[in-house]
């Protein structure tokens, strides 16, 4: 229901927002010339407009869509897969959706393929001529037990008549499919299967453990798919018996006989230096078996059989009435397909998760009692104060104090003194009382980019200044930046991590160096940059180098430097990814990396909208920063 509202609020805000903008468009002035950044700026019912379109091709290509309207359809079309995986096998023989017979088909291929041996036969120099008659006539053979199985004389009367039968088994089928009380179901049959369709679940239908997958119900929960699966089951029935068909007449079976044992016998009594005699001898035994179990029949045996098919193939699809229709429109680039008794969806339905399982697997993984192996997505914990101030502090705080740490007495007593009260405090050794802080994968893949990145603009920014600003600075460091500055980070994520550990340790020191060779080349971009008649003009006044710096050089590379901190998150956020999925127990990259080995489209789907929205939320606030500390930007 909730979809369903959302897929008409969506469609309206894209129709109105678009008749609005076309309005405002007419009636609004605008004085900006072309090119002034003035005539970007608002616009907010085109930002409606896009995200209500992406959402809603997202809804349309996912199929929720079709949930929603029609959420029996796709057990019904479950059961519309399996009527055609019946008829597929028997709708190969006949020209219904190829271009002629099976039969002809083979005939063709495997008559092609004897030519082919006899061209080579003829040509071999390794082969005698008494074996190249023998093996000639092998081919002749081969050739001429076709026609015993294509002639309408030859067919024996116990054949026709199984072929008459399965005729009229497809027909009596065609016949009972049109019933509208087909299959006869007893009551406690019916309630026995709407009861197994229960415990089933529905189509989509989201699961309390993660590690599920989202399956198509296959029992039939309507009476239509009650009646295509019914139909199936006959079908496969029908179509076992018909391929148990052989239409060998005696003197089809007296020819293969003879030709297999004097095949067997030329074999047996050839050498080994004559094995290419003996390879085409085994080819033309292998071109004969296939031609034996073969469905060959003369032309006009199995046309009775053919209308009959095409007959409940109509029948099935003037059936499904609207359902096909739903089927076109709703289920675009692809449909339901079935499997032996399973089912599944085949198209943009099966790796595009539905927004609504997608919110209910995010929904899950935030609860602290599910999460994704055993850990949420964000939480709290609480904890004690003393932990936070035994993380801040260091512990040498308590090497520095007079004194030495506390010795046991002769009674095996401990008793404290000032210096280990204090390493009690500087280690967090004491309660105190709690207060919440975050946990989980998000907060782990956030605080990795934060530190790395906070590293990197407080080591990077001065050192790019200086860098900028100082001849033996630039000398000296600039070779180290640059040799490892084009190498990619994936190439360093496998040596930080095996010296400094799959921990936070060395993921944080990976992002560190990314953002580290962004900052000092925006840092120095930005100091190199500055107009030298600012800098007179600060000398003229009187003003110091640190004032300078203060006041003229640092302003001024600030655009550099503000737009390098939104280059190095982006880069940061790949990379984290990237090392998560190498090593790591936490993480939005290990989420990922999980979800892909099990397929678990959902889970991948909201690993990528969360990176996306951390990302966003990162720059939002870049740009917010930007706006504040240099408003002239651009205005000059």
């Amino acid at each position: 229901m909730i979809t369903a509202v959302l897929t008409f609020v969506f469609f309206f805000a894209i129709v109105g927002c678009v008749l609005y903008g076309r309005k405002l468009i007419k009636t609004e002035k605008v004085d900006a010339v072309f090119g002034n950044p003035e005539r970007a700026k608002g616009g907010a019912h085109w930002v409606i407009v896009g995200s209500s379109f992406l959402l809603l091709v997202w809804l349309y290509y996912s199929w929720d869509i079709a949930k929603s309207f029609f959420p029996k359809s796709a057990n019904e079309l479950c059961q519309v897969g399996k009527i055609n995986e019946s008829l597929l096998s028997l709708k190969y023989l006949f020209p219904i959706e190829e271009r002629q017979l099976k039969s002809t088909s083979k005939i063709e291929t495997e008559t092609e393929n004897l030519n082919k041996i006899s061209i080579n036969v003829e040509k071999s120099n390794k082969i005698n001529g008494q074996d190249k008659v023998k093996l000639l006539n092998f081919i002749n053979q081969t050739k001429n037990t076709i026609p015993l199985l294509t002639s309408e004389k030859l067919l024996e009367n116990k054949t026709r008549e199984q072929v008459n039968l399965i005729t009229n088994k497809i027909n009596n089928l065609t016949d009972n499919f049109n019933r509208k009380d087909f299959p006869n179901e007893s009551p406690e049959e019916e309630v026995k299967r709407m009861e197994l369709a229960k415990q089933e679940g529905t189509w989509g239908a989201s699961s309390t453990s993660i590690e599920n997958t989202i399956e198509i119900p296959s029992i039939p929960k309507t009476k239509k798919g009650l009646k295509f699966q019914a139909a199936a089951m006959e079908l496969n029935i029908i179509s076992d018996e018909f391929f148990e068909i052989r239409n060998h007449n005696p003197q089809y079976t007296l020819a293969m006989e003879t030709l297999k044992k004097e095949i067997k016998d030329y074999r047996s009594k050839i050498n080994s230096s004559e094995d290419i005699a003996s390879s085409f001898a085994k080819d033309i035994l292998k071109i004969a078996r296939r031609i034996e179990y073969a469905s060959i029949f003369p032309p006009n045996t199995l046309n009775n059989m053919q209308a009959s098919i095409i007959n409940f193939d109509n029948a099935q699809k003037r059936e499904q009435g609207g359902l096909k229709w739903v089927d076109l429109i709703l289920f675009p680039s692809g449909t339901i397909m079935s499997s032996g008794p399973s089912c599944t969806e085949q198209g943009s339905g099966r790796w595009l998760p539905k927004p609504s399982d997608t919110l209910n697997k995010f929904t899950l993984m935030l609860n602290p009692n599910v999460g994704f192996k055993q850990i949420p997505l964000i939480w709290y914990e609480m904890m004690d104060v003393s932990k936070v101030i035994g993380f801040i502090l260091p512990d040498w705080i308590a090497d520095m104090m007079p004194g030495e740490y506390p010795i046991h007495n002769e009674k095996g007593e401990v008793k404290p003194n000032f210096k280990s009260k204090v390493l009690s405090f500087v280690t967090g050794d004491f309660n105190l009382f709690k207060i919440p802080v975050p946990t989980g994968h998000i907060w782990d893949s956030f605080l990795r980019v934060f530190l790395g990145l906070i590293f990197g603009i407080i080591i990077g920014v001065p050192l790019g200044l200086f860098m900028g600003l100082n001849r033996f600075a630039k000398g000296f460091f600039d070779p180290l930046i640059e040799l490892y500055r084009p190498v990619p980070p994936l190439a360093w994520a496998p040596l930080v991590i095996s010296v400094l550990g799959i921990d936070n340790l060395g993921k944080v020191f990976l992002l560190f160096m990314v953002s580290l060779s962004i900052m000092i080349i925006s840092a120095r971009a930005g100091a190199s940059g500055t107009q030298l008649s600012k800098i007179h003009a600060a000398h003229s006044l009187g003003a110091s180098r640190w004032q300078i710096l203060r006041h003229v050089i640092f302003p001024n590379s600030l655009p550099e430097i503000l737009t390098g901190i939104r280059v190095a998150t982006g880069m940061c956020w790949g990379t984290l990814v990237a090392a998560e999925f190498l090593a790591g127990t936490t993480g939005i990259g290990f989420v990922e990396n999980v979800a892909k080995k099990y397929f678990q489209y959902e889970v991948i789907w909201i690993t990528i909208f969360i990176m996306g929205m951390l990302g966003l939320i990162f720059d939002i606030t870049i740009r917010k920063i930007i706006d504040k500390t240099i408003p002239w930007r651009g205005k000059g």
